[in-house]
């Protein structure tokens, strides 16, 4: 399965209200690391069979990305019972946004 595009429309209810932990990746389609990052991304949305994973475009969604405060893309974040539970900002490998997702 493809990562949930994410809009302010659909946030709450596929993020925030989700029963499973949420992987958010704030990204733009101009962004070299953002790039970077969409294999990895898009694998573990096709893997995770625990937890959701999302992607909200910056560009596209501005208030989202005031909201949490994210400054800098690629921005990963995961949500679990409507509470940010982790952030990282920048490339990182499979094996460590597993472990986020572990945290």
């Amino acid at each position: 399965m493809a990562a949930l595009h994410i809009t302010s429309e659909n946030f709450e209810e596929e993020v925030l209200q989700s029963s499973q932990p949420v992987l958010v990746d704030f990204w733009a389609e101009w962004c070299g690391p953002c790039r970077m990052m969409l294999p990895v991304v898009e694998e573990l949305a096709g893997e995770l069979k625990n937890a959701k994973v999302c992607k909200i475009n910056v560009d596209e969604q501005p208030q989202l990305a005031a909201k949490y405060r994210v400054m800098t893309i690629p921005t990963l974040m995961v949500v679990k019972d409507g509470k940010v539970m982790s952030t990282s900002v920048g490339v990182k490998s499979k094996a460590a946004v597993l472990k986020m997702l572990d945290a």
